[in-house]
């Protein structure tokens, strides 16, 4: 019989195990009380550092600025559709100790290796995310040169590219050591700081020159879409809250985290059943979290665009984006709180570029190991191709950022490849839950519900980024 360590060994060991094998010396019995499930919280708040820098800083301001607060319901719905997919494709990782991208090669026709077609979709959307991420980076530079604009004028070339550099270099050195206890510690910090600054500049505007009110507030409840911002709130749908390349993430981190390993191999014991509802109970309560905090974010970026910076006829674009949102925070607070959103929104874009300089080599790792080119079991040579990636990528997206230099055009583009891979991920949940997930894992009758529900508003999105995509007008 299995003898569970206690969690303290297991926390001390965690470094020298591998986390994407499951063996039953790991096995860890999971907290039963919401205090000690906080105890293992984690994945989400990275994957909340990275939604939060791009799609809540970016494109949900931009979206307030051009359409006001009439979108407002767009926003809830946003943030709260995609969560339930996530949980579904993340339960599946715990209980197969296996991450997002080998459950979609299960899902056929295979292609190349053991990949299908859903693998050869996410490889093509992330070269469309290569902009995004640039755009990322842009906006994080942009604001070291506002601050500290040495090389030129601020947002000049030489001022951009020097900051570019010291970004890159910043982030390489501290992901090179590949472990996830640097990337949670870093995330966690700044989404603590902007979150904080971010809500409590959003409840103080009704106390100054830009005041909403609970009327305004419920007019952005109405389900109505203003004319010419369609796109705009398509892009927002794809890419605030969780996108298809952060629940994809997820499953990386809740194996990192060891939500698989304690959970143990399937070795078809009641214990182990026990032991994996427990710690897809964690995963549950950390998704909750994470969702709480991009939601409340995302309502903030949205409120805030919408009640400064949409009466003065500012929308963010180009390198400008910086400059345009600090004015909301030195509109309402003078030069202070025009330092404040620089120092914090520099804190949160840093953090996406590290959460994105983290996962997506990770992604790419996996992905060659599916398309036949090595054995991702083998720790080493996995080891080995994400340092690698990790050097290679953030250069290819900060080229990207210097040659286009329009964080808001890219971050949209993004968004819009985002949606349309989210209906691919939907088809893969569905059929791992038809095919693998046992019977007493899909039972709960309300997830069943929201997973429906989700699945129906992310097939019209992605019905919608496809005409979009092609040129088809659908509406104005």
């Amino acid at each position: 019989m299995t003898t569970n360590r206690t969690s303290a060994e297991q926390l001390a060991s965690q470094t020298k195990v591998d986390p994407y094998r499951l063996d039953a010396k790991d096995v860890l019995e999971p907290p039963t009380t919401f205090v000690g499930k906080l105890k293992y919280l984690g994945p989400g708040l990275v994957i909340s550092a990275a939604v939060i820098g791009s799609g809540e800083l970016i494109a949900t301001t931009a979206l307030g600025a051009k359409a006001g607060l009439v979108l407002l319901w767009l926003v809830i719905i946003s943030t709260g559709v995609k969560v339930w997919v996530q949980l579904e494709i993340a339960q599946w990782t715990i209980l197969s100790g296996k991450p997002a991208l080998e459950g979609y090669g299960h899902v056929g026709p295979r292609l190349i290796g053991r990949a299908g077609w859903i693998n050869l979709l996410w490889i093509l959307m992330d070269f469309a995310k290569v902009l995004q991420r640039g755009g990322i980076i842009g906006g994080a530079v942009g604001a070291l040169s506002i601050m500290l604009p040495v090389f030129g004028e601020p947002l000049s070339t030489p001022s951009l590219v020097f900051w570019t550099v010291v970004a890159l270099a910043v982030v390489i050195a501290l992901l090179v050591t590949n472990k996830y206890s640097v990337v949670e510690k870093l995330s966690v910090g700044a989404v603590i700081i902007f979150t904080v600054s971010t809500v409590g500049l959003a409840l103080s505007l009704p106390f100054t020159d830009f005041a909403y009110t609970s009327t305004d507030v419920l007019s952005g409840l109405t389900f109505a879409i203003p004319a010419g911002t369609l796109g705009f709130a398509v892009a927002m749908f794809g890419i605030t809250g969780v996108g298809a390349d952060e629940m994809t993430t997820y499953t990386y981190w809740v194996l990192e985290k060891g939500y698989g390993r304690y959970t143990g191999p399937n070795d078809g014991t009641p214990e182990r059943a026990r032991r994996a509802r427990g710690w897809v109970s964690v995963m549950r309560t950390d998704v909750l979290v994470s969702w709480i905090i991009s939601t409340i974010c995302t309502m903030c970026f949205y409120v805030i665009g919408a009640a400064i910076l949409h009466p003065q006829g500012l929308v963010p674009e180009g390198n400008d984006m910086i400059t345009t949102l600090s004015s909301m925070y030195s509109s309402t607070m003078g030069e202070a709180g025009r330092w404040i959103f620089l120092i914090g929104a520099f804190a949160v874009l840093f953090s996406t570029f590290i959460a994105s300089s983290a996962s997506v080599p990770r992604l790419w790792t996996n992905t060659i190991s599916i398309l036949g080119i090595f054995d991702w079991q083998n720790a080493a040579t996995r080891t080995r191709i994400i340092r690698v990636l990790t050097v290679v990528f953030p250069i290819i997206w900060a080229l990207s950022y210097l040659v286009i230099q329009s964080p808001v055009i890219m971050v949209q583009i993004g968004g819009v490849a985002s949606g349309i891979f989210l209906v691919a991920v939907v088809i893969a949940v569905w059929h791992l839950r038809k095919h693998e997930m046992p019977a007493d894992f899909k039972s709960n009758n309300f997830f069943t519900v929201m997973l429906v529900f989700a699945s129906l508003a992310i097939a019209l999105l992605g019905i919608y980024s496809v005409f979009e995509t092609f040129g088809i007008e659908i509406g104005a």
